[in-house]
């Protein structure tokens, strides 16, 4: 398995700072969902180039897929996004699916969100990115949030039925919404193309909350996963000494980095 970090890390850096930081931390990428706010793509893809590490993901411009209003918005964002993953090469992005719509039945809003990704579906396999639908808790942080189960988001995945549209597990919003987390985490394996990693509660690095990420981690590394694992997390003492801390106490016993 592979370990990212996620822009934010370290407050008040820019990205070339947190790829310095990765590479020095024997990682192996960065996550920037902003990436309109990078003014030089060129000049970042020349310094991805130059470290051996770069961004791996990113977001869309648009969260909203439930609205079939917004589709069109959703689409030409999306093209946008591709063209930026291809000047820096990065491999995969990031969605939401909005909250859901008062007076809609949640059948129509599902169906106009599996239409939505069939029109993205191609798109993404021409340009050869993953696009990564990611459930959001609904109790703690993103109320509302349409799509918040592990195995809705598969079966929404398993409808739309392409190789470029799979599932960002993050397990912290999963450990919240419905726990059952290594089983979730295992069983989806094939649909899943990323992780996130935060501990509960608190969203802080793991080791600091309920979660037990040697067993989870462990667990996922024995079903053959080799794609990314990202801290998508706050850190409750300095950025440096928390990766050290997580590596010595978490990743030693179970992979290497």
């Amino acid at each position: 398995m592979k370990y990212s970090l996620c822009i934010g890390a370290y407050p008040g850096k820019d990205v070339l700072y947190h790829l310095e930081k990765i590479k020095e931390h024997g990682f192996h990428g960065l996550e920037y969902y902003s990436w309109w706010n990078l003014e030089d793509l060129d000049q970042i893809a020349k310094a991805q180039e130059r470290l051996g590490v770069g961004i791996i993901g990113t977001c869309t411009k648009e969260f909203n897929l439930v609205d079939p209003s917004k589709r069109e918005a959703y689409l030409a964002g999306l093209r946008e996004t591709l063209v930026a993953c291809q000047k820096l090469n990065i491999p995969a992005m990031i969605t939401q699916t909005g909250n859901a719509i008062e007076g809609v039945s949640r059948e129509q809003q599902r169906s106009t969100m599996v239409e939505t990704l069939k029109q993205c579906a191609p798109l993404l396999e021409e340009a050869g990115v993953i696009l990564e639908i990611e459930p959001l808790n609904g109790l703690v942080d993103h109320a509302g949030h349409y799509l918040q189960r592990s195995d809705e988001a598969v079966s929404i995945i398993d409808e739309v039925d392409s190789p470029n549209i799979k599932l960002v597990f993050d397990v912290y919003h999963q450990q919240i919404t419905e726990g059952n987390v290594i089983r979730n985490a295992t069983q989806y394996v094939e649909r899943i193309n990323h992780y996130h990693i935060a501990d509960n509660p608190g969203r802080k690095q793991p080791g600091t909350g309920e979660l037990n990420y040697v067993n989870i981690l462990r667990a996922i590394q024995e079903t053959g996963f080799d794609g990314f694992v990202g801290l998508e997390c706050g850190y409750t003492i300095e950025t440096d000494q928390a990766i050290e801390q997580f590596k010595e106490t978490i990743l030693s016993k179970t992979v290497n980095v």
